[in-house]
């Protein structure tokens, strides 16, 4: 008789422990792992925010959601890194980004810089490219407009 209880127990104590597993995994997820599902994929800035007065230097912070940030070097699918485009637009997806004073690379995987700018009105374009610089496109870019006070 005990034989039988425990065949018709067993079964159900291992099927009430896999669900309750598979509800403490999900538990044991952070809060951003369950979150970023419901974000938006793309890159943005933290700050600073479009239309913005700024003075120098100017503090800049980096999001991405959907993507990965690693440092520059190997190509590694769904993972990049930042670049910043001053007074232009985004880069076309596959072209490598330029290297050069308006064109300005974070192949570190730096998620925050400061820059300095002329006063005026100024654009960034946030810029998200793999590991050899070859742009994401459009899709992971972003370009707020800035006012430069001093």
């Amino acid at each position: 008789m005990r034989k039988f209880i425990l065949l018709l127990v067993i079964p159900f104590v291992m099927y009430a422990c896999n669900t309750t597993n598979k509800t403490e995994e999900n538990q044991d997820e952070p809060a951003s792992m369950l979150e970023s599902s419901n974000e938006e994929k793309g890159v943005y800035f933290v700050s600073p925010s479009d239309g913005d007065t700024v003075n120098n230097p100017v503090k800049v912070v980096f999001g991405v959601s959907g993507m990965e940030i690693e440092p520059a070097g190997t190509v590694n699918e769904g993972k990049g890194h930042h670049h910043i485009v001053i007074d232009g637009g985004y880069i076309d997806k596959g072209v490598v980004v330029p290297a050069d004073s308006m064109n300005i690379h974070y192949g570190k995987g730096q998620t925050e810089t400061e820059i300095t700018l002329s006063p005026g009105k100024h654009t960034l374009t946030m810029q998200f490219a793999d590991g050899f610089h070859q742009s994401y496109g459009k899709e992971w870019s972003k370009t707020i407009e800035l006012n430069v006070e001093k």
